[in-house]
C-alpha cells in the first residue's frame, strides 16, 4: 500500500533545508558529524517511503551505512580499504565505489545506494530525499577527503548523462 503523501511535500521541504544547513555548517566548520547529523532525517524518511523490492533494500542498506559511518567518524576509526582487497575500487549494482581510507566508501556506498533509488523508483519523493542524500554525502565526502570527492563528482555525471541518452 502506498505511504501517505499527504503531508510529503512539506516533509522533504523541511528535510531539503536541514540537509542545506547541514551542508553548509559542515563544510565552513569542516565538520563531518554536521553533514551525518543533517543528512539522518532524510535517510529514515527514505526508508518509511520506499515500498519497492529493491528500493526497500537500497534504503535499509543507506541507513545502516549511515549508523557505521557515524561510528566511524565519531571513533575516528581509519583503514585502508583498498590495500586490504588489493583494488582501488569496487563494484556495486553496475556502480563504481571506490575504495580507500573506510571513512569514504561509506558515503561513497549511500552516493550509490542514492542513485539506485533514483533510477528504479517513480517516487517523486523518494527521488527528492536521494537528491538530499546525494548532496550531502557528497558535502562529507569534501570534508573527509576532497580528492575522492572529485571522482565521485566524475562517476554522478557521467551516471547522470547515461540515464538522458
Amino acid at each position: 500500500m502506498a505511504r501517505p503523501t499527504k503531508y510529503a511535500s512539506l516533509i522533504c521541504a523541511i528535510l531539503s533545508v536541514i540537509a542545506v544547513i547541514g551542508v553548509i555548517a559542515g563544510l565552513a566548520m569542516k565538520s563531518p558529524m554536521a553533514i551525518l547529523i543533517a543528512v539522518t532525517p532524510s535517510v529514515g524518511y527514505e526508508v518509511y517511503r520506499t515500498e519497492g523490492e529493491s528500493t526497500i533494500w537500497a534504503s535499509w542498506v543507506m541507513a545502516g551505512v549511515l549508523v557505521l559511518e557515524f561510528i566511524l567518524v565519531i571513533f575516528n576509526i581509519g583503514f585502508d580499504v583498498a590495500s586490504f582487497l588489493g583494488a582501488s575500487a569496487q563494484t556495486v549494482a553496475g556502480y563504481t565505489v571506490p575504495l580507500g581510507d573506510i571513512r569514504i566508501v561509506g558515503p561513497a556506498l549511500m552516493a550509490v545506494l542514492a542513485i539506485i533509488l533514483i533510477v528504479r523508483t517513480r517516487g517523486v519523493y523518494t527521488r527528492w530525499l536521494a537528491a538530499n542524500i546525494i548532496v550531502c554525502v557528497l558535502a562529507l565526502t569534501y570534508v573527509l577527503d576532497p580528492n575522492v570527492f572529485a571522482q565521485l563528482l566524475r562517476q554522478g555525471v557521467q551516471a547522470g548523462m547515461n540515464q538522458i541518452n
